[in-house]
C-alpha cells in the first residue's frame, strides 16, 4: 500500500513576499503571485513569474522603497 497523501495537497492562489540574496545584496519583492500549499506553506511560482523575478534582480530595477534590516551571525548567538 502506498501513501497517496502527497497527491492530495491543497493549493491556493496568494500574493507573497519573495526574497533572494544576489551579489551580496538582499532583494525583497512584495506581492508576488504564487500557489501556496495550505498544509506546508510551500510556495510554487509559475515559470513566467520566476523569469520576471530574475529580471528584477539582474537588472537592479528601481525599488519602490528601501528598508533597513538587522543581520545576526548564528554562531555568535549565546
Amino acid at each position: 500500500m502506498t501513501d497517496d497523501s502527497r497527491w492530495n495537497e491543497t493549493l491556493v492562489e496568494e500574493k507573497v513576499p519573495y526574497h533572494i540574496e544576489f551579489d551580496g545584496r538582499l532583494f525583497l519583492i512584495e506581492n508576488v503571485p504564487a500557489r501556496v500549499n495550505v498544509e506546508t506553506g510551500e510556495k510554487h511560482f509559475s515559470p513566467e513569474t520566476v523569469e520576471r523575478l530574475q529580471q528584477v534582480v539582474w537588472e537592479r530595477c528601481r525599488p519602490v522603497r528601501t528598508i533597513e534590516t538587522l543581520v545576526y551571525e548564528f554562531s555568535a548567538l549565546a
